[in-house]
């Protein structure tokens, strides 16, 4: 028997104003949405840009606050980065994996393992001067909080994926890759399934809300694109339970590039 022809959509929501400190990003997001006519469906997961979820959560840190310590000093010295932004890192982390001009790799408090603590300074305002802007300090607890604060607004609650633009230590390139997750599996074990030749799968195991994540990315973009938050529908939510994106960090016990 033919199978049926399978299929999703990616949608990016147009006409999102440019997010500040203590914005309203559900109310945001739903305003936005029934301007453009789009309304959300069970079933649908919405991937947001991480910035913006950070830029509401007001973790965007002018840069002349920052005091720089003496380690902080050192090391900026060793990878030749700002002193300032140096302190921010090490304020996000529990372990500097890899150091070098130019790099610097670390292992954050949320367990992600990427370049200077997620934070950036790309996309956010400077006219007050230079600033950086650092992860959610629990960004699955900001999926949560979206996913509830759009089922209030709008009578449907989808599944949400913060999502952010990290590189992996065996290829080339950024990707994009969920740090926060609330509503659907975050890690599918295929493991113990059959192949379409009936053997039973060894070791796979799907990075489920990281593909996710990583076709919003497509329509998101990297530069000027302007499109933080993505409508996905069509994708076929295993019966899994829903799970959060520390699902997704590998143990240290099990981690083979350090």
């Amino acid at each position: 028997m033919a199978q049926a022809a399978r299929e999703i959509s990616i949608r990016a929501v147009p006409g999102l104003p440019m997010v500040t400190a203590g914005d309203d990003l559900a109310a945001i997001i739903a305003g936005a949405l029934a301007a453009a006519g789009m309304r959300i469906a069970t079933g649908d997961v919405l991937v947001v840009a991480q910035k913006i979820v950070s830029k509401a959560e007001g973790r965007l840190v002018p840069l002349a606050d920052v005091a720089p310590s003496p380690e902080a000093v050192a090391l900026a010295a060793e990878v030749e980065k700002d002193p300032r932004l140096v302190e921010l890192i090490l304020s996000e982390t529990d372990e500097v994996v890899r150091k070098r001009p130019g790099a610097l790799i670390v292992r954050d408090r949320r367990g992600l393992v990427l370049a200077n603590a997620g934070i950036d300074q790309s996309n956010v305002a400077h006219d007050g001067g230079e600033a950086a802007l650092l992860l959610p300090a629990d960004p699955d607890a900001s999926a949560r909080a979206l996913a509830e604060g759009l089922g209030r607004l709008t009578g449907v609650q989808p599944a949400v994926i913060v999502a952010d633009s990290l590189g992996r230590a065996w290829r080339m390139g950024t990707i994009g890759q969920a740090i926060g997750v609330h509503g659907l599996p975050a890690l599918l074990d295929l493991r113990g399934r059959p192949d379409l030749f009936g053997r039973a799968l060894q070791t796979s195991e799907l990075g489920f809300a990281d593909e996710v994540a990583s076709a919003a990315s497509l329509l998101m973009g990297q530069a000027n694109e302007g499109c933080p938050v993505v409508l996905v529908r069509g994708i076929a939510m295993e019966e899994a339970p829903a799970g959060t994106a520390r699902d997704l960090v590998r143990p240290r016990h099990m981690d083979l590039f350090r």
